[in-house]
């Protein structure tokens, strides 16, 4: 049985010991690549928690990769018409619109990767479109992430109970660990990580 494994291992190129495809990603020492997902928005929050994840976590960890992901609704335009309620916008109105989209979030995602270039970092990109909450949940899953980080707007008690939080949300859904960046108004910054999932 052992025999059979050692040559299975040695005709497919993954060391003894690696099984599926999460152990496939372990290098012949055994050390594991750690992927990073920084999901990021146009607050300066999210750069932020950036920064810092690149400065603590990703330097920390060598051959480390990093993901700038950018979430963004799929808007339905509608405009009112008088006595006849809601209609849609003409095609033409929702293509501008969906070409602004697209255009924020490619200036999104570049401040991003200028973030990772300025600290010498090598990431790449990804937009995903839906909710926020529940595009970024499924792009870490996707992605097979060992780490989330993301910013805080720290929004009060009242705003986060009627709207609901982002950084919440996905610090109790997310498949890894959650590291929430948030900032408090004496600009020091502290870093936290989600009570669900300690950080490695």
């Amino acid at each position: 049985m052992e025999e059979e494994r050692a040559a299975a291992a040695v005709a497919s190129g993954v060391p003894l010991g690696a099984g599926g495809t999460e152990e496939a990603s372990r290098g012949m020492a055994g050390a594991t690549t750690m992927k990073v997902v920084a999901a990021v928005d146009a607050s300066e929050e999210s750069l932020r928690a950036l920064s810092w994840a690149l400065d603590h976590v990703v330097r920390q960890n060598p051959g480390a990769s990093v993901v700038v992901v950018h979430a963004h609704r799929a808007e339905h335009f509608v405009y009112p018409v008088a006595a006849h309620g809601l209609a849609y916008a003409p095609p033409m109105a929702v293509d501008s619109m969906k070409k602004t989209q697209e255009e924020n979030a490619r200036r999104v995602v570049s401040r991003a990767l200028e973030v990772c270039a300025q600290r010498q970092v090598t990431a790449k990109a990804a937009v995903v479109e839906g909710d926020p909450k529940e595009a970024i949940c499924q792009a870490v899953e996707d992605m097979h992430a060992d780490l989330l980080v993301l910013g805080s707007r720290g929004l009060g008690m009242i705003k986060r109970a009627l709207l609901g939080s982002v950084s919440d949300y996905l610090a109790h859904h997310a498949s890894c660990p959650v590291l929430i960046g948030g900032v408090f108004a004496s600009g020091d910054q502290l870093p936290t990580s989600s009570p669900a999932a300690p950080l490695p």
